[in-house]
């Protein structure tokens, strides 16, 4: 069992920045790749990017290229999201989750290869 507690979030005004983070324990071994999700009130949880724990691949959903970066600390076991240029359309609640190193992975950001969920955190932008 893996367990995943968020933190960071809030309010920020657009072209701001904002940083989540996500502490792993548990079975931390298990995980191949850990990835920031996000879901706005009436539409689906859509992938913002993923990272294969301890290597050096990444993938980010197009509508987030180029402001946002995942990125690990291994020592602490946490994934962070950086949030630079954000938008309105940035808001939405975040999740992040972590998939089970040997299990099926065939999109990099499809929500159902997931198996652990964090609580949820709730980022909200203004323009």
């Amino acid at each position: 069992q893996v367990q995943l507690v968020q933190s960071g979030g809030g309010s920020v005004q657009a072209g701001g920045s904002l940083r989540l983070s996500c502490a792993a324990s548990g079975s931390t071994g298990s995980i191949g790749w850990m990835a920031w999700f996000r879901q706005a009130p009436g539409k689906e949880r859509e992938g913002v990017a993923t990272l294969n724990t301890g290597g050096l691949s990444t993938y980010y959903g197009d509508s987030v290229k180029g402001r946002f970066t995942i990125s690990e600390d291994n020592a602490k076991k946490t994934v962070y999201l950086e949030m630079n240029k954000v938008e309105p359309e940035d808001t939405a609640m975040y999740y992040c989750a972590a998939h089970v190193r040997g299990t099926p992975l065939i999109y990099a950001l499809k929500r159902d290869d997931y198996k652990y969920w964090g609580q949820g955190t709730q980022v909200t932008v203004s323009s």
